[in-house]
């Protein structure tokens, strides 16, 4: 039986994170501060658990071995693992300078696929910022010795953000998440990070943070990203909503929803769906399940479930494949 799947997401208590998925978005766990939650994930280093239905205590990667490929749609069909991770993201203190790889490369080295990835601001503080890629091109020569004497900083592109804005992160792009930033990050099913930079701060054990230098200078584009910040466009205004395409290419396609009634939407055989509240309150309905949705609630919709409806008033994220 088909029906939507409500989410437990595995949390990470990295050094730079904060507070505020515990305290505004719902988290709960002992866990002093909690920088990320992975609202959809199968990945090795931390799955969902399912909260409802016949489903209800097995992780999600169990779920999909029960079921079959079917309920991810038949855009994934020609890959062999789950596409995407999905995570909130609380930088109450910056992360480290990084950069990650293409496929090519990260299924080579790490035995994982690469991570393109995109952000959308969901909060942030009035002088926050991150860094997004270069602000000229450089060369590699350039690029290790800046790293060496510690003036990378000097050569990055250093951008001011708010609430609402867009950045699409291809593999390769050197890149760090400023304090006081919350966002939702839509990405590949990778977990493969090389820090180039970290502020000289020190792990858990009292040791320097391992950086991967060699890996980042293979992989690094030394030139300044070309997509344009911020969302694609408005898809549609309705009475009781707004549709915002916020991101859309061969791995993903993300949408934002402000909502202030009804809306139907369609789980057709090519995509599951995967829903994140950001604010309000939301009822589901759906054949064979109905809930309600609160500001920080993850939800997986297979493919194939068909039509569904929302109502309420609120905010989320949409993605599909």
């Amino acid at each position: 039986m088909l029906y939507p799947l409500k989410l437990k997401s595995p949390l990470k208590d990295y050094l730079w994170g904060g507070t505020r998925l515990k305290t505004e978005y719902g988290k709960e766990t002992s866990l002093q501060k909690v920088a990320e939650s992975w609202e959809l994930s199968c990945h090795k280093a931390g799955a969902n658990t399912i909260e409802n239905g016949s489903f209800a205590g097995k992780t999600l990667p169990e779920y999909l071995e029960a079921s079959g490929k079917e309920v991810i749609g038949s855009k994934a069909a020609c890959i062999d693992y789950f596409p995407l991770l999905i995570k909130l993201i609380d930088a109450h203190d910056n992360l480290s300078v990084q950069v990650h790889p293409d496929d090519a490369y990260a299924q080579a080295v790490e035995g994982e696929p690469g991570k393109t990835e995109m952000w959308y601001i969901v909060d942030a503080e009035p002088d926050a910022k991150l860094i997004y890629g270069f602000k000229n091109e450089i060369t590699r020569d350039e690029f290790e010795r800046r790293i060496n004497d510690n003036t990378l900083l000097d050569v990055c592109n250093q951008v001011p953000v708010k609430k609402g804005d867009v950045f699409f992160i291809n593999s390769g792009t050197l890149h760090a998440i400023g304090k006081g930033i919350l966002i939702a990050e839509i990405q590949q099913n990778s977990n493969t990070t090389y820090r180039v930079y970290d502020y000289g701060r020190v792990g858990t054990d009292g040791k320097p943070r391992e950086l991967h230098i060699a890996k980042a200078l293979t992989v690094t584009n030394l030139k300044p990203p070309t997509h344009k910040i911020g969302e694609i466009g408005i898809v549609d205004i309705f009475s009781d909503y707004k549709i915002d395409l916020l991101s859309q290419c061969a791995l993903f396609s993300v949408y934002h929803f402000d909502l202030s009634g009804n809306c139907s939407l369609c789980a057709d055989n090519t995509s599951f769906h995967s829903l994140i509240i950001l604010n309000g309150e939301i009822c589901l309905d759906s054949p064979h399940e109905s809930m309600t949705l609160k500001k920080g609630d993850s939800l997986f919709v297979p493919a194939g479930l068909g039509d569904y409806r929302i109502n309420g008033m609120g905010e989320f994220i949409l993605t599909t494949l």
